[in-house]
């Protein structure tokens, strides 16, 4: 079974009003991973589309999502799909098969096609327009880019994984990557900072059952927060802040789309302009 929600844009005037269940049901993905099921989020925020699937014991063909008004969803799209289980999985396109490890990531073109999905695993979709096609590729964990940041004394060393981004890969407008937070830090992307050319979306990873990661959002003179479980997704718009503090070490995929794939075009908020 597949099924797509849309979300549309909200504005920082409208957001401001909004109490904790509105903010949850417009920014909060809560539910992507379902046996049997495959979830579709279609977002205004720079037309992202963000979703989850578990194929099991039989096989997943994404072909059309009605809502991005083509025959195939890849007609004018390019698309990265994220091994996010502890299995194996495989992906299929273009009469070509693709075995994904645990955090591997396989982008796909404008134009690849139908995609089947296979393996006890869980598979993380993202997807955003695209302007011309560029060849399939799978990037292994192990060929990322990575980036260490931060210090145990700020409570946010981590390492900043980097696979669908232009020192590794080209892309239209996707940037993705994973951030991985050492033992005993919380803090990710702190000092906060906006990118109002881009949106972006977070996956929170590596939660325990009984832990939460408080992410932060907003304006940074009108910040609000949610409290996110684990392998929950937050669609954060251009205007908004986003960082997080959790009560146990986590991890996070991060999703950019928009003008550029500049990783660094961002407007860095000083922690004394944060209310």
């Amino acid at each position: 079974m597949q099924n797509t929600q849309i979300r549309q844009a909200i504005d920082p005037r409208h957001a401001k009003s909004m109490d904790t269940e509105e903010l949850r049901s417009e920014f909060l993905i809560e539910r992507l991973f379902e046996p049997g099921c495959t979830h579709f989020v279609y977002s205004h925020l720079d037309r992202l589309i963000v979703g989850g699937t578990m194929p099991g014991s039989t096989t997943v063909t994404i072909d059309k999502i009605a809502e991005t008004g083509t025959a195939n969803w890849l007609d004018r799209r390019e698309a990265t799909i994220v091994n996010i289980g502890s299995g194996q999985g495989q992906v299929k396109v273009g009469g070509e098969s693709h075995t994904l490890s645990h955090h591997d990531m396989l982008y796909l073109g404008m134009g690849a096609g139908p995609v089947e999905l296979s393996g006890d695993t869980k598979f993380y979709i993202l997807s955003a327009p695209a302007h011309r096609s560029i060849p399939t590729r799978l990037i292994t964990i192990d060929q990322a880019a990575q980036v260490p940041l931060g210090t145990r004394e700020t409570s946010n060393e981590r390492t900043i994984y980097q696979f669908v981004h232009p020192d590794v890969m080209e892309s239209c407008q996707l940037v993705i990557g994973i951030t991985k937070l050492a033992s005993g830090s919380v803090w990710n992307t702190m000092p906060a900072h906006l990118h109002d050319r881009r949106s972006e979306a977070y996956l929170y990873l590596d939660v325990p059952d009984d832990q939460r990661v408080f992410h932060f959002m907003g304006q940074a003179d009108e910040t609000r927060h949610l409290i996110v479980s684990n392998e929950q997704a937050i669609l954060s718009p251009g205007w908004s802040i986003h960082c997080g503090a959790g009560t146990s070490s986590y991890s996070f995929l991060w999703c950019m789309a928009g003008d550029n794939v500049d990783y660094t075009d961002v407007e860095m908020v000083g922690m004394s302009d944060l209310r």
